[in-house]
């Protein structure tokens, strides 16, 4: 199982197609193909050798997708940097995955200056915007054009394909890493499960740094469809390629969903094109479904759940289940049932099945779940237990097998679609130094689903503003981790037996009445 196999074959059987559309730029498949067997020659002649880490920060664009498939073609491993991190936090992950060149575009320029000083070994800075070089970076076009086409370094099954950085229970992120098989079967099963067809135009709107995007790369692929890219996600660029370029597909997060609902924009728009709306990443609200199917008249709606660790899709609610009335009414507060390639069960303390209704941890089973995380063995073998992935989410899973979620067994927090572990959030609060401990905890929101809301305790005598401890977290950490309120507390906050803060007692007052613990 190789990811090169996919644009192979897709270059064989519609070589004419457009793979790629972005801004006043489209290639074929055959075009691509040649660009991306050059590109991965050009990352040898750097010294790119197999399994090494090449990693990415750039906005959506074209070459976001030659750069996913040149790395593992010229046998190396991708890595896409979030593109919301601050440069501790990049130079951190870059560091921690020994990465040796980096590529950035015109917007990540002075970050990519910035962040290499502070990385060891980080020899070669490439540019893949469409502006003149800068001093220092090598220039992403003339590699290409230099370069002659590479053979296909032949990686495949477990080879490690990529390493994709999520945030971490210990205050630091860590590194997911993903085979070759990860991706060739997520790819084949998502091609099925949501749908596409030979020839689907998708829209690629929301970031592609993000692995539920990623594995859309692979599933569009698989059936030679074409690419539609737009920089990155707002409601009027999103209407705009909608109407231009005729996509029939699209994935949003809840969020990005809502915006485009609230846009003025959006009666105006041609969108007879658009046949289906995949979203995930976060619970969504009856309420913004409903608004969706009367705005959205024609197209589908399906959900798809998972994470990183499972490359990234668990479960699939179908289109069919996306109704309020009838025999299939009753599953839109679930997560869907298990895709064709894993298996779930929930399970108790010690990790053993329970029956069917009953709340645990979700566990998922298969060929899509990960390596193990980088270089952290001990958390891998807290998350890996007999074959099994522990996602950290609670649920219970119905006599259907449909799967609902209820809490989160990992101190962690969704918001706007992304994930954010508390301990991140209080190891940069901590370096405060008014700051003598702090709990963070995730609150209802109807704009983000969850909000970030940090407890505070000062030392003796301190004292700090809400704004100048969002403004000090900002410089740490990315901002959609900082606290987006702050309250400040005197006394201690509650313990366990083993003397942990126990946040599900922070947490009560907020959550007092919803029938889950999550948004």
């Amino acid at each position: 199982m190789q990811i090169t196999s996919m644009i192979k074959r897709a270059a064989q059987i519609n070589p004419n197609g457009i793979a790629t559309i972005y801004q006043d730029r489209q290639q074929s498949w055959s075009q691509m193909l040649d660009r991306v067997a050059r590109l991965a020659g050009a990352l040898q002649g750097l010294g790119m050798e197999p399994g090494d880490r090449v990693a990415l920060v750039s906005l959506n664009s074209d070459r976001f997708i030659e750069y996913y498939f040149a790395v593992v073609w010229g046998g190396g491993a991708m890595m896409p940097m979030n593109i919301r991190w601050s440069a501790a936090e990049c130079a951190y992950a870059l560091n921690d995955a020994g990465a040796k060149i980096l590529i950035c575009d015109e917007t990540f320029k002075d970050l990519a200056v910035e962040i290499k000083p502070q990385v060891s070994g980080l020899d070669t800075l490439i540019y893949a915007g469409d502006e003149t070089a800068p001093k220092g970076m090598l220039n992403y076009e003339e590699l290409i054009a230099a370069s002659d086409p590479a053979p296909d370094a032949g990686r495949s099954g477990d080879d490690l394909a990529g390493v994709f950085y999520t945030g971490g229970t210990t205050g630091f992120p860590k590194g997911v890493m993903l085979s070759h098989t990860n991706f060739y079967v997520g790819g084949v099963a998502n091609a099925h499960d949501i749908n596409m067809q030979d020839g689907t135009i998708y829209l690629h709107a929301a970031p592609m740094f993000h692995i539920a995007d990623l594995i859309w790369f692979s599933a569009l692929t698989f059936m030679a469809g074409t690419h539609v890219v737009i920089p990155a996600f707002t409601p009027d660029a999103t209407l705009e390629a909608i109407e231009k370029h005729r996509p029939d597909q699209t994935l949003l997060v809840p969020v990005m969903l809502q915006m485009i609902l609230n846009s003025d924009k959006l009666a105006s728009t041609d969108i007879s094109s658009l046949k289906q709306i995949a979203y995930g990443a976060s619970p969504i609200t009856e309420a913004v479904l409903k608004e969706a199917f009367e705005k959205f008249p024609n197209v589908s709606f399906l959900q798809a759940f998972g994470q990183t660790e499972l490359s990234p899709v668990a479960t699939i609610l179908p289109t069919d289940y996306h109704v309020f009335e009838g025999p299939k009414a009753g599953k839109l507060r679930s997560a869907g049932r298990a895709t064709r390639v894993c298996e779930i069960r929930i399970v108790d303390e010690d990790h053993q099945p329970l029956p069917s209704g009953e709340v645990g941890q979700i566990a998922v089973k298969g060929p899509i779940t990960m390596l193990g995380y980088w270089n952290k063995p001990e958390v891998t073998a807290e998350t890996i237990i007999d074959g099994w992935v522990m996602t950290g989410d609670a649920g219970y899973m119905d006599q259907d097998g449909f799967v609902f979620l209820m809490d989160r067994v990992k101190d962690m927090i969704v918001s706007g679609g992304e994930n954010v572990y508390s301990a991140e959030v209080e190891n940069a609060l901590g370096q405060h130094p008014a700051v003598a401990t702090s709990a963070v905890i995730g609150i209802p929101s109807e704009q983000w689903g969850e909000s970030v809301h940090a407890l505070v305790i000062l030392h003796p005598d301190a004292e700090v503003t809400s704004e100048e401890l969002q403004a000090h977290c900002h410089k740490l950490i990315a901002g959609y981790k900082c606290p987006r309120s702050i309250e400040y507390r005197s006394e201690a906050f509650p313990l366990s037996g083993a003397n942990k803060v126990l946040k599900t007692e922070l947490r009560k007052p907020y959550w007092e009445g919803k029938a889950r613990q999550i948004s």
